[in-house]
């Protein structure tokens, strides 16, 4: 991107309609050579608490009541490549030559100096930098009193790339959970229009089969419904926990009495519970999600015994008291290099089914008690995965 390199009158004069500069001894100093205006007794920048423009994560553009630049700190610098020294003193429209989506010049379409005396600025959106490199911009006026003239332009500049890595988030969240979907849709649809349709030509027995895959797939799509709405939650902040005290032995034994039901051997699981755990007062429902999910990844992807361990621990530098609940196995474990990747969306350790999110969601439901979760290789070379869980407060007392 190549900015001119015109002379002051001629900048001015191409500004986008601002006003001649005034003549009055409170008129716009120029700026200094750190692209700040102004500076203070000790000849620093002026800055806001300490903040110099530089430090700000976003890329800040001030332009005076002339239309000129008189401030371009170093992240717009690096998201413009316009070096700082050749922006400053120049028109905003020249520094900055935004269009809309549609090829607009954005500067004549917002008219920032002529426009409604009542306008303060423009909302962020979408614009595209020469070359077609989109950034996201929003600009305030800057105004003496509420209809005077606009005595500054603050603009404000922030790549792209983390609002698509969002969207690709969502898009692929989306994607997997219709794939999940379509699978007990499919079949809960199948079998109750085949019941309807032919009820007479099967037997007790038979009937009561499709009955309970019917019953077992809208299980699954209730799960599915459910995930995508703690995700949403965890997301947003708003996961609720409603504390209650809990029996975490109890919990751990009911969710190994769930797995031997379901067909898998009670030599598989070894169950050892520390004697002195400490009162435990966190959201059942919330653990039990926790502990069905580590379980049923241990037995699904691990090998061998799955050892659950339950121990009082002391967290914190002030020596509090909570619970720590280690689940590993002796399977292949993860690799060191998705060690960091295990509790983010979509992450699968193999190919075995799940959509990905469990550990995601576990982790959050963890941080929302206020605990820590960690994965590493168990003793016996398996996944190893362990939570701690503070006393917590009852719901009545917060």
């Amino acid at each position: 991107m190549t900015v001119g390199t015109d002379s002051p009158a001629q900048a001015r004069s191409a500004a986008p309609h601002a006003p001649e500069p005034p003549a009055d001894p409170d008129a716009q100093q120029p700026p200094a050579a750190d692209g700040t205006t102004g500076s203070d007794a000790a000849g620093e920048p002026e800055g806001f608490a300490g903040v110099h423009p530089d430090d700000l994560p976003d890329g800040l553009v001030v332009a005076d009541g002339t239309g000129r630049v008189v401030c371009f700190n170093a992240a717009a610098a690096r998201i413009t490549a316009v070096p700082a020294d050749r922006a400053l003193g120049l028109p905003l429209d020249r520094v900055l030559p935004l269009e809309d989506l549609k090829g607009r010049r954005w500067w004549a379409l917002t008219d920032p100096y002529g426009g409604l005396a009542t306008r303060r600025g423009q909302p962020e959106r979408n614009l595209l930098l020469p070359g077609g490199r989109e950034v996201l911009v929003s600009a305030r006026y800057v105004r003496e009193h509420p209809t005077g003239p606009v005595r500054r332009v603050v603009v404000s500049l922030r790549g792209t790339e983390a609002r698509r890595r969002t969207e690709r988030s969502h898009a692929e969240l989306i994607a997997t959970v219709a794939h999940e979907l379509r699978s007990p849709l499919t079949s809960v649809k199948g079998f109750t229009a085949t019941l309807l349709t032919k009820w007479e030509r099967f037997n007790d027995e038979q009937k009561r089969l499709m009955l309970e895959t019917v019953d077992a797939d809208a299980g699954r799509i209730k799960r599915l419904i459910a995930e995508l709405l703690d995700i949403s939650r965890i997301d947003s902040g708003r996961l609720e926990v409603r504390r209650q005290p809990v029996d975490i032995a109890a919990a751990v034994g009911r969710h190994v009495q769930v797995h031997t039901t379901g067909g898998q051997s009670p030599d598989r699981f070894f169950v050892r519970i520390r004697p002195e755990l400490p009162a435990l007062w966190a959201d059942p429902d919330k653990i039990d999600q926790i502990l069905g999910n580590l379980l049923e990844n241990a037995v699904r992807h691990g090998e061998g015994t799955v050892t659950i361990e339950v121990a009082p621990v002391r967290t914190g530098d002030d020596g509090e008291e909570g619970t720590e609940v280690t689940v590993s196995d002796e399977g292949p474990g993860i690799p060191e290099e998705s060690m960091g990747r295990v509790f983010t969306r979509f992450w699968r350790g193999s190919k075995r089914g799940g959509t990905g999110l469990g550990l995601y969601i576990v982790k959050g439901v963890v941080e929302a008690h206020g605990g820590t979760i960690t994965v590493g290789r168990g003793p016996r070379g398996g996944a190893e995965f362990r939570f701690i869980l503070p006393v917590g407060t009852p719901a009545h007392l917060i």
